[in-house]
């Protein structure tokens, strides 16, 4: 079924750019008839369509093999601040000038105005006027980075009462949000729990095959209509599709719009407000993915975002392809919102849960 309706979704596309330029139109809050009905794309049951599900695996696993991902995904990052470090710090004594070029390194390292007040206060206060080495300008960073972000280290739980669980992902385009879905539905279905997925990116066709593909790798039944179908009236279908079958987790899509397009922020806006009539708790969370190398524009995305939908959480992909993974303590110390999960690579076991000390070491250089 997948195959036939992929051919038939696909068969006409229209230009990138004419889709792009087109505004999706604005239905009302809670469509009173939904046609044509969703398709809902069953996983393929043969062995090659559909490999077998991996063993089940913790989700909040620390091995040392993950830990060694961590380093090397942040090895940009972490070379930025230590070789810069290293050329502050040479056994010279803490004086207000090594302060300033530390504070300054620190802020273009992306980690924000305020964390870098904080580390260089820190080491004022014990230092100043001692002579110090780059090793222990190090280990307060750490200490500092790991302060900001430990009472934001909060693991995606999913609530039993709640069926479906409603997931609402969101995010701009190019920052790794379709790809997140099928690495979190893989996760949650090693877990044991039942998943599907909504395909409520109807404005590219591409992120509707995307999804496809995450299904028939998962095991997940996708819901899809075609191109340009209006995704608040998708998102509720899913919610009563998902609600009949007893599904533990449903995950939608959305599509990836600018923070500053004002009416397709809108339309996001409506989705939520059309799932609440189904669900008043749901979405029950709204999950923002950020691209780490976008650097500080991560900040005005958040502030957007959290202002439209109400985000509950953040996961942050792409670490491993920056020297800007600082900005995630500047998100931490503006937003405050809960950081699920980080990405430091492509696999799904390189999209793992968020471990503040061990980020903090290996961002700062500080891994023994």
């Amino acid at each position: 079924m997948a195959k036939n309706f992929l051919s038939g979704l696909f068969g006409k596309k229209k230009p990138a750019e004419d889709a792009a330029a087109e505004q999706p139109s604005a239905p009302e809050d809670m469509p009173e008839a939904i046609a044509p009905a969703p398709e809902i794309i069953e996983p393929a049951l043969d062995d090659e369509a559909a490999p077998p599900t991996p063993p089940a695996e913790p989700t909040e696993t620390k091995s040392p093999g993950w830990l060694s991902r961590l380093t090397q995904g942040l090895s940009k990052s972490s070379s930025k601040l230590t070789d810069g470090v290293a050329g502050i710090f040479n056994k010279r004594k803490l004086d207000q000038e090594t302060l300033d070029e530390l504070e300054e390194l620190l802020i273009t390292a992306d980690l924000g105005v305020a964390a870098a007040e904080r580390i260089t206060d820190s080491l004022a206060q014990d230092k100043f006027d001692k002579e110090i080495t780059d090793a222990e300008v190090r280990e307060t960073l750490a200490d500092e980075i790991a302060a900001t972000l430990e009472p934001l280290e909060k693991p995606l739980r999913v609530e039993a009462a709640n069926k479906p669980h409603v997931i609402l992902m969101i995010g701009v385009n190019g920052s790794g949000k379709t790809t997140t879905i099928g690495k979190l539905a893989q996760k949650f279905k090693n877990d044991g729990l039942t998943v599907m997925l909504a395909a409520g990116d109807t404005f590219r066709a591409a992120a509707i095959e995307q999804l496809s593909v995450w299904g028939e790798r998962t095991g997940a039944p996708v819901i899809a209509r075609e191109v340009g179908a209006d995704a608040a009236g998708l998102a509720f279908d899913a919610v009563k599709e998902a609600k009949a079958a007893g599904v533990d987790v449903l995950f939608i899509d959305t599509a990836g719009r600018l923070q500053n397009k004002s009416a397709l922020m809108d339309e996001l806006a409506k989705i939520v407000r059309v799932l609440k009539k189904l669900d008043a708790s749901a979405p029950h969370d709204v999950i923002l993915v950020l691209d780490a190398t976008v650097g500080q524009n991560a900040i005005s995305q958040a502030a957007a975002f959290s202002d439209i939908s109400g985000v509950t959480g953040l996961v942050m992909t792409k670490l491993d392809g920056t020297a800007r993974g600082g900005v995630l303590v500047a998100l931490g110390d503006k937003f405050a919102l809960p950081i699920h999960f980080i990405g430091v690579g492509e696999s799904v076991d390189d999209l793992q849960t968020f471990h503040a000390e061990s980020f903090a070491r290996a961002l700062a250089g500080a891994v023994d």
